[in-house]
């Protein structure tokens, strides 16, 4: 019998809070959502058995939660032939930014894409209730949206409640990596791992670890003075 769904804790978000568009779509850019998005797009049946959502056998499934520009998740994709790479984004500039590199223009329909590499457009809260238990290798968190104000804390992906649903899905063992240059947010991953045994959370990093690609936010952060910290969790 397959255990239900937990419910979504109390005290998080029904949804993740973000942008879907920015400035508005150039023709080219909605090319790439209405041509080459469907070909990578991870579907719910997918997520129920992710490691055969992907067009080759992988040895292990991550995840990455809000890609940005999608350059962290094609190094990592790149560096990690035999991993299965979900990114979820939703905000659709930052879709295009990462399709049009996949994709030539006059290709969007028919270029070859990376069998190992899927993307999940919808809100990645959704995506974590439909992962089955343990089925994550790793988790990435880059450079979230700090949501800075009081009032807006809960918007944060990381929160005490939230914990429990990313245990859930992934392994004992596995890594969870965090990167933040906003002392607020700095502080609230502190504050949000304490008084929990389900990760072990070190002393973060000061500067970029090994094995982690540079972000277009993180160098933004440094041109600006901001000091980024990264932390690795591990599943306990």
């Amino acid at each position: 019998m397959t255990n239900p769904r937990p419910p979504i804790a109390e005290g998080v978000p029904n949804r993740l809070y973000g942008r879907r568009r920015g400035h508005p779509l150039r023709p080219r850019q909605q090319l790439l959502l209405d041509a080459t998005l469907p070909r990578l797009r991870l579907t719910a049946e997918q997520a129920a058995a992710p490691r055969a959502a992907f067009a080759q056998p992988v040895e292990q499934v991550w995840l990455e939660v809000g890609f940005g520009g999608g350059e962290h998740a094609l190094d990592q994709h790149v560096a990690n032939p035999a991993v299965g790479y979900i990114a979820s984004e939703v905000f659709e500039n930052g879709l295009c930014s990462l399709l049009t590199r996949l994709a030539p223009e006059g290709e969007e329909a028919t270029a070859p894409l990376p069998p190992t590499l899927r993307l999940w457009n919808q809100d990645a809260r959704q995506l974590l209730h439909l992962l089955p238990d343990a089925s994550l290798d790793r988790l990435f968190l880059m450079f979230p949206d700090p949501w800075p104000k009081l009032r807006h804390t809960k918007r944060r992906f990381v929160q005490p409640a939230m914990l429990p649903l990313l245990a859930r899905v992934l392994k004992p063992g596995a890594a969870w990596r965090i990167a933040s240059d906003d002392p607020t947010y700095q502080a609230w991953v502190t504050e949000s791992f304490q008084a929990q045994t389900l990760f072990a959370l070190p002393e973060p990093a000061t500067t970029r670890p090994q094995g982690w690609p540079p972000t277009r936010y993180e160098q933004k952060a440094l041109r600006e003075g901001r000091q980024p910290l990264y932390w690795e969790a591990t599943r306990t």
